[in-house]
């Protein structure tokens, strides 16, 4: 495993992930905010959550890139449509069972079945994320598949 290359090229599609996923919802094709929705696990407080949270999805997404490296490498082959692929598969485990379990991990969130309290500040996901839109999963699928091509594209296999 080339570990500089995964560091590099992990850390540039994260960024590129974040960076369009951040465009769709101000482009107006979600309401979903990730790193927000990360953030505020950990606090109340919208401005900080907000911060906390770049940082927890960019931590994480770091990571996750590990997981297309191991594929990589298991394959022996990297590029595009590899990539591509994987990142479709890591936006639907996302939108199909992260979102399902977000109500029961996120202590801010209300539920699907039990609805908002005073305490909780979001929404429930909903399958697939769709109570943050109709096209949420559009504006999910896309960025991963950037995700994946780049780090297909530009992880050197040792």
């Amino acid at each position: 495993m080339d570990w500089s290359s995964w560091l590099l090229w992990g850390f540039v599609a994260n960024i590129v992930l974040t960076t369009v996923s951040a465009a769709t919802q101000g482009m107006g094709l979600t309401r979903m905010n990730f790193p927000y929705m990360l953030g505020t696990i950990f606090t109340p407080n919208r401005d900080r959550a907000r911060l906390y949270g770049f940082f927890a999805s960019l931590g994480l997404g770091w990571l996750f890139s590990l997981v297309y490296i191991f594929i990589f490498e298991s394959l022996g082959a990297a590029g595009w449509w590899r990539g591509a692929i994987i990142g479709v598969v890591h936006a639907l485990f996302v939108l199909i069972v992260l979102m399902a379990l977000m109500p029961g991990l996120h202590p801010r969130m209300a539920s699907e079945q039990h609805g908002p309290e005073a305490h909780n500040m979001l929404e429930p996901p909903g399958f697939m994320a769709l109570n943050y839109g109709v096209r949420t999963p559009i504006a999910v699928v896309l960025p991963h598949i950037l995700f994946g091509i780049i780090l297909g594209v530009f992880y050197h296999l040792k």
